[in-house]
Formats: structure tokens, C-alpha cells, sequence
């Protein structure tokens, strides 16, 4: 039986020799400080306690208690009670009490005024955390079916990612399984361990380190009552956060749209209503496929703005092709210091942060070296690993820019302990928008946060020059060999300007 707080019997519910089945409590009251208000009561017909069931369907369901009654076999009498519920905060690693048996009969129980004291608990310690903090509070979490080793590394990206997003990271759980689970992805007993966790810090987001499928997100979500989303969605809004250009926020939105489409699915019966008017054959369209089609012709809108922009890029790229000024594009994981590099070298002041994506649109400037030899200089977006393949295509755009490139800098923080990882990701994508066959220069930046030996070695290693983007003196052998290596390409020309420049005159020499 399912008991209000009146006593009033809302539910009887008869089971099988395999358990009870609850019916869709979703009418009644819940929330993140706020227990169901409705008990459950129900038989054990052998003499055993509370089972792992009954205790997942307390904490799921935020039931106010979970009573098992035990039966005697042979007389069929009732004999004890097993009686559990929820606690405010985690004692012992678990989130609920289990009161020692009652003898039937014999139960004394304040059920009202341990309600009261334990929702006034939970809403003292939800109103505690709201006033911290404003922002989400999320449990970010790994299915690792690889080395533990790798699994770390991903979560502490997320991490970032998530940080830099402006959420507050309560907890990161890593759980290693040798199969995903198809319905849930992690397993059911950890899902329930975090939802109570959940209920007992005011957590309300789950970001999984995965690309999750719909069906996933919706039982994840039914499962916990808890917001779901992945690490594509996570990268997707923090793009959408650091966008600034018409450019920028359409190849957003394009990837944005593309996520979002196969994830229209009908959510409630008001989904079904029909859309055809009077004098209109057959039933007309329903709201989901109303909602399909308008996100497809937003789709196409936005790709005819693209390709606009598109055509305008390149005829400033032509443009710079007949100014006959080499092309430097620098590109690096995300947050190795691109903008800052940019800046010092030309004298900018383009946004540059120690974040994640600071920045998204691509930035050219004009790059004069001590030689007086100029050059053209592009900062790009950066590289991430499990970068979502309808971002990629949205910037394509952007990454069309590397296209015209006669050099990329390939800018590593040689501080970051997980850097030989980041040149692998970088040279795959490179690979995969056909840009391998420009020349690259590696340059190790940060160098003044390790150690000199260490910065030598790696060097060595991997055939790089190291830098400290905020220490100028440190970027003079950087661009000799940037000029050394345009110098060696075939037929190429620096212009060289002298005082000829005051009679219009310039002189154009071959350098190596």
C-alpha cells in the first residue's frame, strides 16, 4: 500500500513471487529538498528484511518511508517490521537509515514529526547550498571500459570544460565496467548511489563524459529526476557562451540544431494534437513533426548565411594571396596560449584567458618581423579531443582559413603533464581536414612554468622550439626559424621595405 501523510490509502498494489510493481507517482508532489509525502507498506512473505529494491525505490522515488512487514510462513501472522529512510546528510557512505526490527504490534513510531524533522533538514541544507552558490551543481561521470589511467585524464578535461561553463562540480565518478549499459550507460546500483547523493547535497545536473543517444537520456532521467546531458551538449554551451560574431554564433546554432534534431521525440500527450485546419485532408502534422520541420528549414536559413560568409572569406583570402604576404596560422589544443602568442607578437589586444575556448573566431593580423619582412597571422580555434563531429562541420568555415596557410605553429603547453597526448589529438584532426601536407612547426609555450632541463629534453624529443608567450625576449629564435622555414618553400618572396617606400618603390627580395 502507498500512504499519504493523512492517511489516506492511494495505492494497492498486489505483486508476484518476483516483487511488486509501483505505479507513475509523477502527480505527486517531489523536488530536490522535498520528500514524496507518501509512504510505502508492503508484505515479505518470508522472514527477511528490507531488500536492495526496496531501499532503490526509497531514494528514487523519495518516498517518506519504506516499511516491510514480515511474515510468519507456517500461520501466515505478521511479525516484524523493517522500517527505512532517507537521511539529510551521507553517514557511512549510505543515504538512508534502517531502524532496528519493531515487533508487530509493538510500534511506537512519531511518523509525523520525523517527516517534519527530516524535510526541514533537507530544505535548511538545499536553502544552505542555494545561497552559496547560483550556478548548476552537476556529478560529472566516466564509464571507463579502457585503463583507469585514460578515464582520469578525460574527467579532468570535463572537468575544465564543465568549469569553465560556469558550472560548480560537486563530485567525478569513474566507474569501470566491462560492457556499457545499453539502457543507462553506467550501472543501475552506482545511478542510484548518485541520485541519493544527489538528494543530499542539492546536485541537479549529470554530465556523462560520453555522447549519450536519446533513449539513454530519457530513462537516466526518469531514473534519478535529475537534468542528463553528455559531453557534446556541454561542449555545444560553452561554444554558444563564447561566440561574438554573426559567424560564430551561426556555425553555434547550425551544430546546435544538428544535436538537437534526432532528439525530438514526443514527450507528453500534447505532443498529438493536430495541426490541420478546416477543408485540410487527413489528420495534418503532429507538434513533434511541426518541430522537426521548422528546425530543418532553420537548418537550410543558416546555411545559406554561411555560405555568404563564406564567399566573402574568400575574397579576403584572394586579397592577400595578391599582397603576396606569406600566411601563418597558429593551432593548438584549446587554452595553450594561441591568443596570448598573437598578442605579443603583434602588439593586439585580443581576448585571452586561461580557459577553456576563450576564444572561437579566428583573428588575422599583420606579423612584422625584426628583419622588417612582414607576414599575415592567424589565430584559430582549438583542438579538443572527441571534438562532436556536427561541430566540426559547423566550423568548417572557420578551419577553411588553415586552407591557405604556407605554415602552422602548432602551439603546445609544455606544462600541462597530458601535452603528448594533445599533439596526437591535433595531428589526427589535421589529418582529417587533409592539412598534414603543410609544413608545421612545433613550439613548446609556457616554458617558464617547468623546469629548463625538462624543457630541453622535450625539445629534443619532438624536434621543437620552446617559448614563454609573455616574455618577448624569449620569441627571437621562434621567428628566425619562422623565416627560415618560409625561406626554404619553393619561389616564395618576402617584401622587404625601405626608405624606396617613400617613392611608392618597393623591393621584392628572395630570402634564405
Amino acid at each position: 500500500m502507498l500512504i499519504d501523510r493523512s492517511g489516506q490509502i492511494e495505492f494497492v498494489i498486489v505483486g508476484n513471487q518476483r516483487g511488486i510493481f509501483i505505479p507513475d507517482l509523477s502527480k505527486y508532489r517531489s523536488g530536490l529538498a522535498r520528500l514524496r509525502g507518501l509512504r510505502c507498506v508492503h508484505t515479505h512473505l518470508n522472514q527477511e528484511g528490507l531488500s536492495e529494491d526496496d531501499l532503490t525505490d526509497l531514494a528514487l522515488l523519495r518516498l517518506d518511508l519504506m516499511c516491510a512487514v514480515t511474515m510468519d510462513g507456517k500461520r501466515g501472522l505478521p511479525l516484524f517490521y523493517h522500517i527505512a529512510h532517507l537521511l539529510p546528510v551521507n553517514k557511512n557512505g549510505q543515504g538512508w537509515h534502517i531502524l532496528a526490527p519493531i515487533q508487530y504490534g509493538r510500534l511506537d513510531l512519531d511518523f509525523t514529526k520525523l517527516i517534519d524533522a527530516l524535510e526541514e533538514e533537507f530544505q535548511r541544507r538545499q536553502r544552505a547550498h542555494s545561497i552559496e552558490k547560483t550556478k548548476d551543481r552537476a556529478f560529472l561521470i566516466h564509464v571507463a571500459t579502457g585503463p583507469k589511467s585514460e578515464a582520469e585524464e578525460s574527467l579532468t578535461e570535463l572537468t575544465e570544460l564543465a568549469k569553465t561553463a560556469g558550472v560548480e562540480v560537486i563530485d567525478k565518478i569513474i566507474q569501470t565496467r566491462r560492457q556499457i549499459n545499453p539502457k543507462f550507460f553506467i550501472g543501475k546500483g552506482k545511478l542510484t548511489e548518485i541520485a541519493i547523493r544527489a538528494l543530499q547535497v542539492g546536485a541537479d545536473l549529470l554530465i556523462f563524459d560520453h555522447e549519450l543517444n536519446p533513449s539513454q537520456v530519457k530513462a537516466i532521467t526518469g531514473f534519478t529526476d535529475l537534468r542528463v546531458i553528455d559531453r557534446t551538449q556541454l561542449i555545444l554551451d560553452l561554444f554558444a557562451q563564447r561566440a561574438k560574431s554573426r559567424e560564430g554564433k551561426i556555425q553555434v546554432e547550425m551544430a546546435q540544431l544538428k544535436y538537437l534534431l534526432p532528439r525530438l521525440v514526443k514527450q507528453d500527450a500534447s505532443m498529438s494534437r493536430l495541426a490541420g485546419g478546416i477543408g485540410g485532408r487527413g489528420p495534418g502534422e503532429t507538434k513533434l513533426e511541426i518541430d522537426r520541420r521548422r528546425t530543418k528549414e532553420r537548418l537550410h536559413r543558416l546555411q545559406k548565411e554561411l555560405k555568404a560568409i563564406r564567399r566573402q572569406r574568400s575574397q579576403r583570402r584572394i586579397k592577400r594571396r595578391r599582397s603576396d604576404l606569406p600566411v601563418i596560422s597558429i593551432i593548438g589544443y584549446t587554452n595553450a596560449g594561441k591568443s596570448t602568442l598573437l598578442n605579443t607578437l603583434t602588439r593586439s589586444k585580443v581576448l585571452a584567458e586561461n580557459r577553456l575556448f576563450a576564444t572561437l573566431d579566428p583573428t588575422s593580423r599583420r606579423l612584422r618581423f625584426p628583419s622588417e619582412r612582414e607576414a599575415i597571422i592567424t589565430d584559430t580555434v582549438g583542438f579538443i579531443r572527441n571534438l562532436p563531429k556536427d561541430l566540426m562541420e559547423a566550423f568548417a568555415a572557420t578551419l577553411e582559413e588553415l586552407q591557405d596557410a604556407h605554415l602552422l605553429l602548432h602551439l603546445i603547453d609544455i606544462s600541462n603533464p597530458h601535452f603528448a597526448e594533445h599533439i596526437k589529438v591535433v595531428e589526427d584532426i589535421l589529418r582529417q581536414l587533409n592539412l598534414h601536407r603543410i609544413p608545421v612547426l612545433r613550439v613548446f609555450s609556457k616554458m617558464d612554468l617547468v623546469a629548463p632541463d625538462y624543457v630541453e629534453r622535450q625539445c629534443q624529443r619532438y624536434d621543437a622550439i620552446a617559448i614563454s608567450a609573455l616574455q618577448p625576449s624569449t620569441l627571437l629564435p621562434l621567428l628566425k626559424k619562422i623565416e627560415v622555414v618560409l625561406g626554404k618553400l619553393p619561389y616564395f618572396k618576402f617584401s622587404l621595405k625601405t626608405k624606396a617606400q617613400e617613392s611608392s618603390q618597393f623591393i621584392t627580395l628572395d630570402f634564405h
